[in-house]
């Protein structure tokens, strides 16, 4: 008997999107790259190159859209490179896109290793060596937000500039309603969840798609373990940006204490900007957490801050 109304459920697959964990785990050293494989692109823009990379034990699907400075983008729990929709094809008309399925998600098989976002952090590090990138852009929403700044923190050099999208940097960020939601997250919801878009997005491209139960449990596992970021992301040193809708289930109070943590909000700019923080805080009009990725604004935000601006 379903005890948890399909609303709530699609809730709950929204609320995976962020990703939690706590410290990053160690691993075995980078795998040699595996042969391209190309693919069918999971979105409207054409790819230049897809394929798959043997990083760490697992064969990270990726696909590269347009030319220009490299930017690698990373989708929402859940999700796949499919998922980002029109965001791709608006970025790739002036950067060169690396769109990556990230652990478990999209092609990217599941394999035997837990769901780690520091884990994640240290494997995109490795891809980007894989396929020849000595410094990216990222931009990551949700789930991708939180391997993002893993990245940033863990692999510095890498990241030449940051943007996080409706990612918390503490398990408390989100409002207090949805944390009981994260802790359901599990096998037990694969069969109601099958009447979601997540499910049937995963079955369509997973190379396992009866995986599906066991992704669940272990996304729930990242879910419900407690974890702070707030030392590790005083530690960022290049710019970054932090993006959120005005609806979003991040709270606000939480948005604010991050920007204040990349030494934003602390004082006036001054009359000429002369103590202007080099960070961003970028709020969305009519936005949720939901649909941020759909939001008029998103784009040009980005890349105004991508390109040098404020």
């Amino acid at each position: 008997m379903r005890t948890t109304p399909i609303p709530a459920l699609i809730a709950i697959a929204i609320v995976i999107s962020t990703g939690a964990c706590g410290a990053p785990s160690k691993k075995t050293t980078m795998s040699p790259s595996a042969a391209s494989a190309e693919q069918a692109p999971s979105t409207d823009a054409p790819a230049v190159r897809s394929g798959y990379a043997a990083v760490n034990g697992l064969r990270y699907y990726y696909e590269i859209h347009g030319a220009g400075e490299p930017l690698l983008l990373l989708h929402g729990g859940l999700m796949s490179i499919g998922a980002m929709g029109p965001v791709v094809p608006a970025l790739a008309k002036s950067r060169q896109v690396i769109a990556v399925d990230l652990h478990g998600h999209g092609r990217t098989a599941l394999g035997d290793r837990a769901i780690s976002m520091g884990d994640m952090g240290d494997d995109l590090a490795a891809l980007l060596d894989e396929l020849g990138y000595d410094q990216v852009d990222a931009v990551g929403y949700s789930m991708g937000g939180g391997a993002a700044i893993r990245l940033a923190v863990q692999h510095p050099t890498k990241v030449r500039r940051l943007i996080a999208v409706s990612a918390a940097f503490a398990r408390d960020g989100y409002y207090p309603e949805l944390l009981p939601l994260q802790a359901q997250v599990g096998a037990g919801m694969a069969e109601m969840m099958k009447e979601t878009p997540m499910y049937t997005s995963y079955v369509a491209v997973a190379p396992d798609p009866a995986e599906f139960p066991t992704l669940l449990d272990r996304v729930g596992e990242l879910m419900r373990t407690p974890y702070d970021w707030s030392e590790d992301v005083k530690t960022l040193s290049m710019p970054v940006m932090l993006v959120y809708g005005d609806s979003d289930m991040i709270r606000l109070d939480h948005v604010v204490a991050f920007y204040r943590l990349l030494g934003g909000g602390l004082r006036d700019a001054g009359w000429g900007r002369e103590h202007l923080a080099k960070n961003r805080l970028a709020i969305l009009p009519d936005a949720t957490h939901y649909d941020v990725m759909e939001a008029p604004a998103l784009v040009p935000t980005v890349l105004r801050f991508l390109d040098g601006g404020v």
